[in-house]
């Protein structure tokens, strides 16, 4: 079982990814750890009591442990409650909040991974998606989780291999009896997903990606969504919003963030902001310096 919270395991206090809520929403013991980015993975430990977060949603799967309280979030149009010991599975873009889910403070790790990780395991199958995103795991999966959910900032490549490889076994493991997957053509996706990551400021017609990738335009977004989670127009927005939060922590004003990182202007950056994170940019900051 993992317990506690502190400094000990490498964490820097910057809330990143989860979205805090307005300031009459806070408590005085609320905290976000988090770790720099790290190849496609990311750690955070938070606890909260009240309304952590608001709706928000990442491009990344979200695997968590409650460690103490309860945790209560609404993912895909139901409340969920997740209770000490018990996993939940967030599938990219999908849409969910968090609170407490009693008077009392609720406390849990998570781990941010790239859905083209997982995808370079499953070796082209649709990703895993579990309807039900809280999860019972057994011993066996409980030990092996323990190096994902704590690990080092540094780690290698043998040993980021082997966090994905654990991270797809719990997927897989977790949708088992889903049917047989169907195969998707990866590398002609991959080729257009490298495209986008390259210059996400760089609008490219759909013409120019269907030529690239040898596959219709209907083809290419089902099939895209299937291997990576979420459409191509999405995951170029969250690849800006990347620039954006990299520019604004150096100083950047949001003005010249927005503009440099290809949105239109301030206001259409902060509305996806807000999407993909449950808070403003100035907000994010505010939080960051605290």
């Amino acid at each position: 079982m993992i317990t506690g919270m502190g400094e000990q395991s490498g964490l820097s206090r910057a809330p990143r990814l989860e979205g805090l809520c307005g300031e009459g929403t806070q408590d005085a013991r609320a905290s976000i750890l988090v770790t720099q980015p790290c190849a496609g993975i990311e750690r955070l430990e938070a606890r909260f009591s009240g309304q952590a977060f608001a709706p928000h949603r990442h491009d990344t799967y979200a695997i968590g442990l409650t460690l103490t309280g309860v945790q209560t979030f609404r993912y895909r149009g139901e409340a969920r409650f997740c209770l000490p010991g018990q996993c939940h599975i967030l599938h990219p873009d999908e849409q969910h909040d968090g609170a407490a889910g009693t008077d009392e403070a609720f406390s849990y790790r998570m781990v941010y991974v790239d859905p083209g990780l997982i995808q370079s395991a499953l070796g082209g199958r649709p990703l895993p998606f579990l309807a039900d995103p809280v999860v019972n795991l057994t011993d066996m999966q409980r030990q092996a989780m323990v190096s994902v959910w704590i690990g080092e900032d540094d780690a290698d490549e043998l040993s980021r291999s082997d966090l994905v490889a654990t991270v797809t076994d719990l997927l897989v493991a977790a949708t088992a009896g889903d049917g047989p997957p169907a195969s998707l053509p990866l590398a002609r996706l991959q080729i257009v997903r490298e495209k986008i990551s390259a210059c996400p400021t760089e609008r490219h017609s759909m013409a120019e990606l269907e030529r690239l990738s040898g596959l219709d335009r209907w083809s290419l977004a089902r099939q895209f969504r299937l291997a990576f989670g979420t459409s191509p127009s999405r995951f170029r927005t969250m690849r800006q919003l990347d620039m954006v939060r990299s520019m604004i922590v150096s100083g950047t004003a949001l003005a010249d963030a927005a503009f440099a990182a290809g949105f239109a202007d301030q206001s259409h950056m902060s509305r996806q902001f807000k999407r993909a994170y449950g808070m403003t940019p100035a907000r994010w900051v505010e939080a960051l310096r605290r």
